[in-house]
């Protein structure tokens, strides 16, 4: 299956995030990006590695 995903740096935030799908998600938590947990999804690890790379505006995985 092919997939794009976008990703975005908030550089400001308030609040708490909320979990808006549940049945789909079972939670929400912070991380430190030197502490990510060893079950994260490869294209969103993929996108976060390659945005501390700033190897450029463009990842690809897997294609």
């Amino acid at each position: 299956m092919e997939r794009i995903g976008f990703f975005f740096a908030a550089t400001e935030w308030e609040g708490q995030p909320v979990n808006k799908e549940p049945e789909k998600c079972r939670a929400l938590e912070w991380f430190t990006v030197h502490e990510l947990p060893d079950d994260i999804i490869e294209y969103p690890a993929a996108g976060l590695n390659g945005y501390l790379r700033t190897t450029g505006p463009l990842t690809e995985h897997a294609w």
